[in-house]
């Protein structure tokens, strides 16, 4: 299925249109809406900040009731930027709680989005957990627990973002936060749940994107390496050797920051990478070409 676009770069150039600058435009995200789970803190938080710097309004999901000062400064924040144009409304976070293991509630939130909104063009299916433990004595409970939201939550959350695409028409694009540890193992590190996750999580989108393709539904992955976040550094307080261990393990050094991260979600929810589907994006900085 081909889908007719506007000229642009040499095309235009060859059909003598008059010069105009496209290749910023291919990345806004004007008039979108987005759902992005985990969005109350972190990573989720700070691709959702970057959906509304580029137009879009992102509905940021997580467990709390209520959301954490650092969401209410980030929504004050990206609500004072300056406009995108003239007569062009703002993009804009709004915070909403939920339970990515709850299937048909995760359903109901992107319905209830879509009834206020209009519509839902882009899913950033984020919210994960880590624990470990010795692979021989891992308990059936705690890892059940990590599939149950790091496998179960990201389908049931690309699941109730897909059902309104396709009920809509919009050619939308999901996005599952997979990770680095889904294609490696990670050096030291006792993580058999996490990592059996996130290589669960590569595959899903590999899968959900042959089946979606013909709807015109795009499904990537994104492997981000070590980022540090709240939650990382929570571990790293605790296990005070790893930081030195962890940014020497990448060939630049350090690890990666939430913000690094803004680019290729921006690229991958926008018109800029409408042929891009069924990938698994790697963000690491360098780690897995040693």
């Amino acid at each position: 299925m081909s889908t007719p676009s506007p000229l642009v770069g040499v095309a235009a150039a060859l059909a003598s249109q008059p010069p105009t600058r496209t290749v910023f435009s291919q990345f806004s995200l004007t008039g979108k809406v987005a759902l992005v789970t985990g969005g109350g803190r972190g990573i989720g938080l700070e691709v959702a900040a970057g959906f509304a710097e580029a137009g879009a309004t992102a509905y940021c999901l997580d467990l709390s009731k209520q959301p954490d000062d650092d969401f209410v400064t980030a929504q004050k924040f990206v609500a004072q930027m300056p406009p995108l144009a003239n007569n062009v409304k703002n993009g804009r976070i709004e915070y909403i709680s939920g339970d990515v293991t709850d299937q048909k509630q995760m359903w109901k939130v992107a319905e209830d989005i879509v009834a206020k909104e209009g519509r839902l063009d882009i899913c950033f299916a984020n919210a994960g957990i880590l624990a470990g433990a010795d692979c021989l004595e891992y308990s059936a409970e705690d890892f059940t627990k990590i599939l149950n939201v790091n496998v179960n939550g990201v389908l049931y959350t690309a699941q109730a973002a897909g059902r309104q695409m396709e009920k809509l028409g919009i050619q939308g694009s999901i996005i599952l936060t997979a990770s680095m540890s889904g294609s490696i193992s990670n050096q030291n590190q006792k993580w058999v749940a996490y990592t059996t996750s996130k290589s669960a999580v590569i595959q899903m989108a590999r899968s959900m994107a042959c089946e979606l393709g013909p709807k015109g539904i795009r499904v990537n992955s994104l492997s981000p390496g070590y980022i540090y976040t709240k939650m990382t550094k929570a571990f790293l307080d605790s296990h005070t050797d790893l930081m030195e261990e962890w940014c020497s393990q990448n060939p630049l050094g350090r690890l990666g920051r939430p913000d690094e991260l803004r680019g290729v979600c921006l690229w991958l929810a926008s018109d800029a990478s409408t042929f891009c589907t069924g990938s698994d994006i790697i963000v690491d900085g360098g780690h897995r070409a040693w």
